[in-house]
């Protein structure tokens, strides 16, 4: 039986691509002033189109870049919220680009530009499947709630304080995330777990000044060494977190998943060909999707201090800092690790140096059950859209807003990602396979139907 919504996808594919690029020429980069005008005039570009499908749709202003806002009803009161967000990352490094970011462009049936997968590609696929339902069936299966923002690539807060102010009346049955990535090009998948997050950094300090290493070295601590001692005593050669008590509350992976995550076929030699590495590296006992996935870890993503010129400056540095990121699995307290790990920062510090520690802000970690109906359904929906089984998967990473939306919106949260971590997000010449575009309308217009 033809399906009459994925007919009018494939008949539309053009329009809705060149409706992509109109959206994706505006350089709504929120982490710069600059482009406040940019940022709030693409805004304004998606409630006329939301407008244009028949929404209720507006700007909320609640401090920093607005949000959109727009409702339709449906056939059923269930409703289902759809989140994005317009706004993109710099362009930097422009150099390396192919083309001009923000002057959308196909090769090979690719679409290359400034926010092609993250996000307003994906969340376009979204906007496109309530246009081909509304045209093929005359009203939508349930209600549908946009709640776009325009700060999630420079860590605003508008979005979770309006949450927590309006969360009384938008009371969404599930949330569909579309900001996250397939497994790979052939295998489209459901995120049901991600790593919560803590960031912080320690500076310890020596001397008021730098001195000469000839007249003070072996007199007085060097704070580089101090740091880098301190750092070797948070982690082991292997990976595995020193800090006392890290581990206690990790709950562990269900046979399932691990059965799950066999079955996916990681391919290691892969990975380290990709990242020009010798081999991965990681905490003994687990398999490289298990580190990634559902382990914690300790990384330093900084660390600097003394002289950085060329050839050689003899001194002791006056300073030096290392900033720190822990991602956590399901269970652990952020609050309660960030207390372990600067308590035993502080402990392993000697007397001879003194030390700050400033912190960055924390995120939990996230998982869902994936019998849940509504989580079944997405499957179903992604299976149909995408002619694929659709796999159960994890994510190292951390996306604050999901855990905002589970503490203060109590729903189901399905992360049904169109891209691959391949389209280059945040980087130079990032793209977003048209293919998968198509795909993800038709999957998106089946969870619909389907929730």
């Amino acid at each position: 039986m033809v399906d009459r919504t994925e007919s009018y996808i494939d008949a539309n594919q053009q329009r809705f691509v060149e409706e992509l690029k109109q959206y994706m020429r505006f350089p709504s980069v929120s982490a710069q002033r600059a482009h406040d005008k940019d940022t709030r005039a693409c805004a304004e570009w998606v409630v006329a189109h939301l407008k244009g499908l028949g929404f209720d749709a507006g700007l909320v202003d609640v401090g920093g870049q607005p949000i959109v806002r727009a409702l339709m009803k449906g056939k059923s009161s269930k409703r289902v919220m759809i989140y994005g967000h317009y706004d993109v990352q710099p362009e930097d490094p422009v150099a390396e680009w192919k083309t001009p970011p923000f002057e959308p462009t196909i090769r090979d049936g690719i679409l290359y530009g400034r926010g092609a997968t993250d996000d307003k590609g994906q969340l376009w696929a979204h906007v496109k499947a309530v246009e081909s339902l509304l045209k093929t069936e005359g009203e939508l299966p349930c209600e549908v709630l946009f709640l776009l923002e325009g700060e999630e690539e420079s860590g605003g807060d508008a979005l979770p304080r309006y949450i927590r102010q309006a969360k009384a009346e938008l009371k969404p049955d599930a949330i569909v995330i579309s900001d996250s990535t397939m497994y790979d090009a052939n295998t489209p998948a459901l995120t049901y777990g991600l790593r919560g997050l803590i960031a912080m950094e320690f500076t310890i300090r020596g001397p008021a000044a730098d001195v000469h290493s000839g007249a003070y070295g072996g007199g007085i601590a060097n704070p580089a060494m101090m740091t880098a001692q301190i750092l070797a005593a948070c982690v082991s050669r292997d990976g595995k977190v020193l800090v006392p008590h890290f581990y206690d509350d990790v709950v562990p992976l269900q046979d399932w998943e691990r059965e799950s995550f066999r079955k996916l076929n990681f391919n290691d030699q892969a990975m380290a060909k990709e990242l020009n590495i010798p081999r991965p590296h990681g905490e003994a006992g687990y398999s490289t999707l298990e580190r990634l996935w559902a382990r914690p870890t300790f990384e330093v993503n900084g660390l600097f201090g003394g002289y950085q010129g060329q050839r050689s400056k003899t001194i002791i540095p006056a300073w030096a800092t290392a900033k720190i990121t822990c991602r956590l699995v399901s269970n652990q307290d952020p609050a309660r690790v960030h207390k372990l790990v600067v308590e035993h920062i502080r402990s392993v510090c000697p007397d001879t140096v003194r030390i700050e520690i400033n912190d960055f802000g924390t995120s939990p970690p996230v998982l869902f059950d994936v019998n849940d109906p509504t989580i079944r359904a997405a499957q179903e929906a992604m299976r149909k859209g995408f002619g694929r089984e659709t796999v159960f998967i994890r994510c190292g990473g951390s996306i604050p807003v999901v855990s905002t939306f589970a503490e203060h919106l109590g729903c189901p949260v399905i992360l049904m990602g169109f891209g691959l971590d391949s389209d280059g997000p945040h980087g130079p010449n990032e793209h977003f396979s048209l293919d998968s575009f198509v795909k993800g309308t038709k999957s998106a217009a089946h969870m619909l139907r389907m929730i």
